[in-house]
């Protein structure tokens, strides 16, 4: 953490009754690779929570190896190592993915498999309740409001306060909306300049009143180091306004909906600022209306 460890004030946006900070902290990278560099990460955390973050996003099956919980406690550990920090935080975690043999990913959105993981990941973060519980994807092997079932029951039961969901469509937005009621507060799907699949998910959530987590801002963990190179008209802007190319893409998710709050991935400092700084970044209605038009 820097000297005095204040933490700075940041645009809010909402989630269900939360104000959060309007970009988040996605912890995936923190743990993403077997050679991950774990006390850099848990400089970065500090950066973020000092930078003005309030919204942490995690799951139970983020890490390299077939091990579940490891991007949980990482994340917990790096808060707790600075013991104000956990006060001013929000952490989302999910669960419905699970991991085999060679660290494959696997899907499990069984009633009997979310109760178990939203409860181990509570005994795993020490927390009195999860602030927002997110089903990770979709299984197509269990009826969807039989998963979302589930998820109204760990409310009722006091494991949960809020309730997400992820990797959705709108019918399936639908059912969660039926089936969870006003604890579903939030869904997260992919959404980028490049990859605007979720447009329709993203009106239904301005329209009722829910939060829109953008994952992959910057289109993964790998094309966001060379997102200059694959976008002529990012790499244009960030040029011509002296910023990073990353920085653009972040000002344009956040741009394109009040309801948006994008959750870039950040293993350094150095990341965790140039994200940080998107928040300034006022595009024209030009440059808007050039990456309005820039698409995979």
């Amino acid at each position: 953490m820097d000297g005095g460890g204040q933490m700075s004030a940041l645009v809010q946006r909402r989630i269900g009754g939360l104000d959060v900070s309007a970009i988040g902290f996605g912890s995936m990278t923190l743990t993403q690779t077997p050679d991950a560099d774990i006390e850099r990460g848990m400089r970065a955390v500090h950066a973020a929570v000092d930078a003005g973050i309030t919204l942490f996003d995690t799951a139970d099956s983020y890490g390299p190896t077939s091990e579940m919980g490891v991007n949980e406690r990482a994340l917990i550990a790096a808060l707790r190592s600075s013991p104000a920090d956990l006060d001013r935080v929000v952490i989302a975690t999910k669960g419905g993915h699970t991991r085999h043999e060679n660290a494959t990913w696997w899907i499990d959105g069984s009633p009997a498999h979310l109760a178990r993981a939203a409860r181990e990941s509570l005994r795993r973060l020490g927390l009195d309740a999860l602030p927002l519980y997110q089903h990770h994807r979709p299984d197509p092997r269990v009826p969807f409001e039989d998963s979302m079932g589930a998820l109204r029951q760990l409310v009722d039961d006091g494991i949960a306060v809020r309730i997400g969901v992820s990797n959705v469509d709108v019918p399936l937005l639908r059912i969660a909306q039926e089936a969870i009621g006003d604890a579903l507060v939030s869904v997260q799907n992919e959404y980028s300049v490049h990859v605007r699949d979720s447009l329709d998910v993203l009106h239904v959530c301005e329209q009722d009143g829910l939060a829109f987590l953008a994952w992959g801002p910057f289109g993964g963990r790998l094309a966001a180091k060379h997102l200059g190179e694959d976008a002529q008209v990012l790499a244009d802007i960030a040029v011509r306004r002296g910023v990073s190319p990353q920085r653009v893409a972040l000002a344009w998710v956040l741009a394109s909906s009040p309801a948006v709050i994008p959750i870039p991935g950040a293993s350094r400092v150095e990341s965790v600022r140039d994200n940080v700084a998107a928040l300034a970044l006022e595009l024209t209605p030009d440059e808007l209306a050039m990456l309005d038009g820039q698409s995979a």
